[in-house]
């Protein structure tokens, strides 16, 4: 048998030799390595879940609504009320380079009746991109078109509560239905959407129509409005770094349309879902480091058994290291030989927790979870980390008993009782 042979043999030998002694140090070891890997998926599946519920709104979105002036401004008075109308839209597309997508909202709950059934429901006139940029998918049909848009055609998506409560289990595409009175055609059904936050309705309640049939059938009562108004401005910027210049630029073209100081505040409501998934992000990741170092301190325990129980070997086989050292084994030797048995001590019980660890992260991310956490999801870098930290630990916890085992005299050892 070879030299590596002998030592790998003979470290099996002792490490079965204290069966019990070795399985309790094994699972320190393999609890701390699972421990970093629950702790880290933990933190990246609450991540993954806010991602997830953001896209189910949308995609790098920012949404302004229209507020009142707090400033006074080209002459005018603060306190001033701002409308927003759909040449905004258009001046947008024109003058901000820095946004990707820009659409509008003219809103109102309206009733709606078939063939076999009436309701109430919100009504959103819209351009076809606000579908694109609010991550709707349809079931069945198809979307709202800039023909039918330019052509203000009397077409509607219905979102799928929309559909179970005018047809029930009946084909809504091609069917006619009212909208005070007015006749309209269902084009589209809208895919159920797993929502759980928004800005103005579930998406599943809502009945979309092309912007120019909502201003045309539908504008908005009340006096002083004006023709063109819109409730509201979304638009996607170009790229999520380029988000907080592309609010600047929307908001310097808004203030010199409508007589405003872009800095002030109250002329623009504005919910930025970038700025807001980066500061949760954030949140998240402190969470992640705090879970981390946490799981770590648990690790380290189990080093600190691992050199223990090292150290209690050295001390119950110092004759035998006298008697190896008598008959020409050399401090190299004895060294590795301890250094040996706490590497595979510490390995073999690392992995064994690691291989626990992803099978139960992947066995949690298998059951039907909320739109918030998105399972436990161990990614290669996790892996990494954990196993990088295991050597170390494991290396840690083997120097300094390995090197004690080596500092024995032969006549010291052999005259130990």
């Amino acid at each position: 048998m070879t030299p590596a042979g002998e030592i790998l043999l003979q470290t099996w030998r002792n490490l079965w030799a204290h069966k019990l002694r070795s399985l309790l140090t094994m699972f320190g070891i393999s609890w701390g390595i699972a421990s970093i890997v629950f702790m880290i998926a933990i933190g990246e599946g609450f991540k993954a879940g806010y991602k997830n519920m953001l896209y189910s709104l949308g995609t790098d979105l920012v949404i302004m609504w229209s507020g009142r002036t707090s400033q006074q401004a080209g002459g005018q008075r603060a306190g001033r009320d701002i409308r927003f109308n759909y040449e905004d839209v258009r001046a947008i597309q024109q003058e901000c380079y820095l946004v990707k997508q820009v659409t509008c909202e003219l809103a109102g709950s309206l009733p709606l009746r078939s063939r076999f059934n009436a309701g109430v429901f919100s009504t959103h006139g819209i351009t076809p991109v606000y579908q694109q940029i609010r991550s709707m998918k349809l079931a069945a049909g198809r979307l709202l078109s800039e023909d039918d848009l330019l052509e203000a055609r009397p077409v509607c998506v219905i979102g799928d509560q929309v559909k179970r409560q005018l047809f029930a289990g009946r084909k809504a595409i091609g069917a006619q239905v009212f909208i005070r009175n007015v006749p309209y055609t269902v084009i589209g059904e809208m895919v159920r959407k797993d929502q759980n936050n928004s800005y103005n309705g579930f998406d599943g309640d809502k009945v979309l129509v092309p912007y120019s049939a909502m201003a045309r059938h539908f504008p908005d009562p009340r006096p002083f409005i004006g023709p063109g108004r819109v409730d509201n401005i979304l638009f996607m910027p170009a790229s999520a770094a380029d988000h907080l210049a592309a609010v600047k630029q929307v908001r310097a073209v808004l203030g010199r349309r409508h007589g405003f100081n872009p800095a002030d505040e109250g002329a623009v409501w504005c919910w930025d879902t970038v700025q807001t998934a980066e500061m949760v992000a954030k949140i998240y990741d402190s969470m992640e480091v705090f879970l981390g170092f946490m799981a770590f301190i648990t690790l380290g325990l189990g080093g600190i058994g691992v050199m223990n129980i090292m150290l209690i070997s050295v001390a119950e086989r110092t004759r035998e290291i006298g008697v190896k050292q008598a008959v020409g084994a050399t401090p190299g030797r004895i060294q590795f030989e301890f250094f040996l048995e706490s590497i595979v001590l510490t390995i073999f019980s690392g992995l064994g927790g690691l291989v626990l660890a992803w099978s139960i992260c992947a066995a949690v991310s298998r059951l039907p979870l909320p739109t918030l956490f998105a399972g436990l999801p161990v990614t290669a870098g996790t892996a990494l980390l954990a196993f990088g930290t295991l050597v170390l630990v494991g290396i840690g916890s083997a120097i300094y008993p390995a090197r004690r085992a080596s500092l024995l005299t032969p006549i010291e050892a052999l005259r130990y009782e």
